[in-house]
């Protein structure tokens, strides 16, 4: 409930900002403007979603005779859960990483990469896999989805309305122009911050969900322990656009400054300490 509520404000704020952006250009036109072009990018992302991130993991999909166990965890857990099965894919890649997509239920695919198959124990690929299954049940696809077109929405807005107040003059006085600049230059990187807030706040979720759906939570910490370990060591070629979709950001062994607050993922000791406590 807690992780709900802080999606929903953060989602709100985004809102807030593009209606601010919107009424500093001159009312509802630039926010129209900025919304349809954010859902246009963003929509046609999330109804392709899953062969977008197939396609970018050089996945492969996966038979029953290929990965037995991990259908027969699917199966179990998808079973109570009440959804749907969905495909499941196998990608080449040597550090253990997973990751759902797919627009709905009806609409999913699950990826492992060969380097999980070979460094988790059953336990932990459940827990693993009742995160992913989680993911999916609660439509985190369609919430990051609108998240990224309102911050879309609010970066073209801004960056409309810089250029035209930087070239078409201002009708403002000296420090509400100066303010004015400064609001369309910083929106854009506070709508990034809580677009990264709210991928976050679904990550804390899935975890939730997930050690409920097994009942416990300490698989998924071990798993979280070994891949967080792995994806420090083992590098993976993947674009920070398909990274926000792994359960352990696979870039983890680039050193970023401020990596904390431009992080799509939480920090995964806060996850595993979050789990083994019980707070979930």
């Amino acid at each position: 409930m807690r992780n709900a509520m802080k999606t929903a404000l953060l989602l709100g704020l985004l809102g807030a900002l593009l209606m601010g952006i919107g009424g500093l250009i001159g009312g509802a036109s630039g926010l129209v403007l900025g919304l349809g072009v954010g859902f246009l990018f963003c929509g046609g992302s999330y109804w392709f979603s899953d062969k977008l991130a197939i396609k970018a993991a050089r996945a492969q999909p996966a038979t029953r005779e290929d990965l037995p166990q991990v259908y027969e965890v699917v199966e179990e857990l998808t079973g109570k859960a009440g959804m749907p099965m969905p495909k499941i894919y196998v990608s080449p890649e040597a550090q253990p990483n997973a990751f759902a997509t797919g627009r709905s239920p009806d609409h999913a695919a699950v990826c492992v990469t060969q380097g999980i198959l070979q460094v988790l124990d059953r336990d932990e690929l459940r827990g693993v896999l009742a995160h992913e299954l989680s993911h999916v049940k609660n439509r985190d696809i369609l919430i990051g989805s609108v998240a990224a077109a309102v911050a879309l929405g609010i970066t073209f807005v801004a960056r409309i309305a810089f250029w035209g107040a930087l070239f078409g003059g201002g009708d403002g006085e000296g420090g509400n122009a100066v303010g004015a600049l400064l609001m369309m230059l910083l929106a854009p990187i506070a709508a990034g911050l809580l677009q990264m807030a709210i991928s976050r706040s679904r990550e804390y979720e899935a975890d939730a969900s997930g050690a409920h759906l097994v009942h416990d939570g300490e698989p998924l910490a071990r798993a979280l322990e070994k891949i967080e370990a792995y994806a420090k060591q083992v590098p993976m070629n993947v674009s920070p656009q398909q990274a926000t979709a792994y359960i352990v950001n696979p870039l983890t062994g680039r050193t970023v400054e401020f990596a904390n607050l431009f992080s799509t993922h939480p920090p995964t000791a806060e996850r595993i300490a979050r789990l083994r406590n019980g707070r979930y």
